[in-house]
Order: C-alpha cells, then structure tokens, then sequence
C-alpha cells in the first residue's frame, strides 16, 4: 500500500511539474492566436539550445547580469548620441555590437520594483514590495517568492550576488536568503549611502541632515533625523553568516567610503568571476554596481567629461569598468559559454538632472513615473556563438521576462512555481531566433500599487483618475508622439482603442480576484547580522518602541 501512495504521489508531482505557468489574461489571447507558430519557434530554439549544451559538456550557461542605476534610455552606449550627451561609453558601444540591442526594454518606474519583477518574474505589486526605500522600514521581499537565484541555484547552478539589493531589511528579504550562495551587498541604498551625507548637505543635493545648520529651538524628537552612519550600510555572507563591512563604530558615512564600497564590488565582482570560473558548474552572477548614482564632485581629471556632470564622470569610469569584466571572461576563455546582460533599472533621477548631468533627452519622464522616460532603457545582451553580433529587436521586453527566459537557458524552466501569476514570458525566441520571434505586444505599467498605463503594440493609455470619465483617458502612438506630449489627439484613437485598453484593464484586475497580491510582510529589521554596531542598536530600540505593543 506504502508503494502504491507513493507512486501515486511521484505521478501528481510529476504532472504538477509539467502543468503550464499561469500567465495573465493578455498572454493568453496572444496564446492563442500565435500558439502554433511559438510552437514550431520553441522546437528550433530547444534544438539550438541542446547543440549548445552538447557542445558544453551538457552544461547551460553561465550568466552574467549588470543592472545599473537610474539610467534610462540614450544615456550609455548609442555613439551617435554621445554628441548630445557630453561623454562616451565606448564598452558598453561595444557590448551593443557584439550582441543584440533590446531597444524596446520596459522595466518599472524605480529601483526596488525593478529589481523585484526581475528576481520574481512578477509585477512588483504582486509581491507587496513596491517602494524604493532609504531608511530603516521593517520589510521586504517574502521567503515565499521564488527568485531567479533560487531557480538557477536548484537547476545546479553556482549563485553569487554583489553590489546593490535594495529589496528589504528583514532577514528574508537578505540576497543571502533568496538563493545567492555567495553574497555581499548594502542594506540599504543610495538614498542612505549617497544622498543623506554631510558632505551631501555642502553641495545642496539634500537639507536638514547636520543639525548644526540650523536651531533646534522645537526639536522634541532627536533622532527623528537619521544619520546614516547609524544604519547598517555594507554587509557579506561569511561561513554561512552575515557581517557588517567595512564599517567601525563612531565612524561617519561619507562620499570616500561610498567610493571604497563601489570599488570593493568591482574588484571583488572581477574575483567571483575567476573563483567561479573554476568551478565545474555553470554560474549565475547578479552584479549590481550602486555607481552612476553620486552627486558630489570628485574632480577626478581621468575621467572628466564635457558634460561634467557628477553621474556623466561615473559612467565614464562605470564604462571602463564593465570593459574590465567583459576583458576578464574573455582572458579566462569563457566567452561563448556566458551570457552577458548589461541595463538600467529606470530613467534618470531628474529632481537632480542640474548635478548630475542628466536629463530626459528622448522620451519624457524620468525616475518614478509612468511615462516612457521613466520605464525605458537601453538593455543589451551577448552571447557569443548564439546570439547574432549587431543585431536589435523592437519587440516589447519587459524586465521581468528575464526571470523566464533565463529560467529556459538555465534548464530550469520547471523549478517556475505554477500557484501564483508569473508575469514574465519566455522570450528566448528573440535572442535566438531574432527580431519578431518575441511573446509580448503589452505591459501594465504601476507606480507603487497603482495602475497608471498600459502599453498596447505602439499606443499607450494612462489611466484617467478614479472617478474620472474614461472618455477622458489619454492615448498616445508612441511613434509619433514618443514623449506623450499631444493629449489632444487622443480624440483619434479613443473611438476604438479607448474600449479595448479599458478590457485589458478589467481582464488584469479579473486575475487578481483569483491571484490576490501578497500583502507586505513586516519583521524587525536586521536580524540576522552577526556585528551590529552599538548605534545600530540604539537605533533598532527607537524603532521598537513605534510598533504596536503586545
């Protein structure tokens, strides 16, 4: 009888493995209209994949994945654009030459959601993580979501992360906890690590950081103003625990030690790769460097640009740092076996484009809004001996289809959990295939948990306020008005199209009735860290004594 139950048991895992990864509503209606066509498209693609791993020993590919922050589309590599821009990024150029540009990459209007859809293959407002946060909150990403890492790491997969994380100070929320095997990263982010210093308050990029500058005749609530160098800033996985870096007690946080932070990743981001390397499995490393993002001049005359502006000069130096990566994997000889993926997370931080010398050069927006200078960016990806050199594709690629087409590369498109909406689809048909091979013409587009547009091929609507006449949606072709700047002519799409986005958006929102978003978790921040310094402690106390008591 034990025999027969655990057949039975072996059988349902078996057919649960191979049940269909729920998708949204908009996927399906594609579904079925394209279905053969991606069927007859995932028999040349499983065929190129498996002459690839063949010719690898069996093994998938290792995967390099860069992020960087607040840079939105035309600000790294396109050469011809760096007559407007005021410097040049000639290795990431390259990069775009020797692989294949995603020129229509959506990803989500800030830093944390990005990096959420892309880790969990889901909207961000499905996992009840949706804010970019710079202090101490007390949540984050939940243990239930399943990451990239996890899937990779379970599909045999060596799993490092350094640099930036920024998706919660609870210890489940830890890059340590979500499937890295290796991990070193910031609590926190820039907010915290390049905004709220005192040398950050000199340069007029923040106020009210140095109590000195001003009385503090009613000031009751002391440490209602954080100091940064109270919070944790840099942490590292060692010997299966986690340590703060880097940091003694007393100590200030400044722009030098913001520099050693990003300069401790980079080299140590170049050591994971030749300690991986080694390895006799594949790799996944998740680079997040937390450069371009600085706003104190440094004055550093190697890498002064004619922009001059403090991230122009970073993404100079940035540029000849990923040139060094790109060199390290080609000296170790790993270049066809890895895949190379270098993007921004959202557009530029515009309430500091003077500073910064950034601006919203083509499409209008930058960080935190819907508009397309907001979500787009420039994303390229390499993989040498698969991916053909100096091609592009314009098919919609949104952030978190990397989860399910790494997840397919990676050979583990059956550790995807099939109980929740995954918003990401496979799109290994474009990087293999080419142009037009691509599984979406759609994204919906949030700021925090709030529906503000959707994108439909080449239209775009934003969503009228609640309560509001949806006559008085906005449409735009994003062709020819690609900075939605003419509402007015709305008029000659809404006849037809103001009905048909209006459906998308209640066929999304039927979904959630059946796959509720998760509701934030919440937990006492940094537990899990072995050394917490005596202010971090003081710090922690504060915070206890404002949550609800037992």
């Amino acid at each position: 009888m034990k025999r027969i139950i655990l057949g039975i048991l072996i059988s349902t895992l078996g057919l649960l493995a191979q049940a269909p990864i729920v998708h949204d509503a908009e996927y399906r209606i594609l579904e079925a209209q394209n279905g053969q066509k991606w069927k007859k498209d995932d028999k040349k693609i499983d065929q190129k994949l498996e002459a690839y791993r063949k010719k690898n020993g069996g093994k998938a590919p290792n995967i390099i994945y860069i992020l960087l922050d607040d840079v939105g589309f035309g600000e790294i590599g396109m050469d011809d654009l760096s007559v407007i821009r005021g410097y040049k990024t000639p290795n990431m150029s390259s990069l775009a030459k020797e692989g294949m540009s995603l020129n229509r990459m959506y990803t989500e209007p800030s830093c944390t959601p990005t990096r959420v859809a892309m880790m969990t293959g889901r909207y961000p407002t499905r996992t009840g993580v949706t804010e970019a946060k710079a202090t101490i909150a007390g949540d984050g990403l939940p243990a239930e979501e399943v990451t990239i890492a996890e899937v990779l790491r379970d599909s045999g997969y060596n799993t490092s992360h350094v640099g930036k994380w920024h998706m919660g100070d609870i210890e489940q929320a830890y890059a340590s906890n979500q499937g890295f095997m290796h991990a070193e990263f910031p609590i926190h982010q820039q907010g915290q690590l390049a905004i709220m210093g005192l040398e950050m308050e000199d340069a007029d990029i923040i106020r009210g950081v140095d109590a000195k500058r001003a009385e503090q005749t009613f000031t009751l609530d002391k440490l209602f103003v954080p100091n940064p160098a109270d919070m944790v800033t840099g942490v590292e996985l060692k010997d299966g625990k986690l340590f703060e870096v880097e940091m003694k007690s007393g100590e200030s946080w400044t722009q030098k030690k913001y520099r050693e932070m990003n300069e401790r990743y980079q080299r140590n981001a170049i050591s994971q790769i030749r300690k991986l390397a080694k390895q006799d499995k594949p790799f996944f490393l998740n680079y997040w460097p937390l450069f371009p993002l600085s706003f104190v001049q440094e004055n550093n005359s190697k890498y002064n640009t004619l922009n001059g502006g403090t991230m122009a000069d970073i993404l100079v130096e940035l540029d000849d740092w990923i040139g060094d990566i790109i060199k390290e994997v080609d000296t170790l000889g790993i270049a066809e076996n890895t895949v190379i993926i270098l993007m921004g997370d959202n557009g530029p931080f515009m309430q500091y484009a003077g500073p910064s010398g950034q601006s919203d050069r083509i499409y209008r927006g930058g960080k935190a809004d819907h508009l397309e200078g907001g979500v787009r960016v420039n994303a390229w990806i390499q993989w040498k001996g698969m991916i053909e050199p100096g091609s592009s594709a314009e098919d919609i690629f949104h952030v978190s289809d990397l989860f399910t087409t790494l997840a397919r590369i990676g050979k583990g498109t059956e550790k995807i959990p099939r109980d929740r909406i995954i918003d990401g689809v496979d799109q290994t048909g474009i990087l293999l295939l080419g142009e037009t091979h691509g599984r979406r013409d759609y994204v919906h587009i949030y700021e925090g948990t709030q529906l503000k547009s959707i994108v439909k091929n080449k239209y775009k609507m934003h969503l009228p306020p609640p309560g509001a006449n949806p006559i008085a949606a906005k449409i735009y072709d994003l062709y020819r008005d690609p900075r939605e700047e003419r509402p007015h002519e709305s008029i000659k799409y809404g006849p037809w199209a103001g009905g048909q986005f209006a459906g998308m958006v209640k066929r999304h929102m039927a979904f959630k009735m059946k796959y509720p978003d998760r509701r934030p978790v919440h937990a006492m921040p940094y537990t899990g860290i072995e050394n917490l310094r005596p202010e971090t402690k003081r710090l922690l106390e504060v915070f206890k004594l404002g949550l609800p008591q037992k």
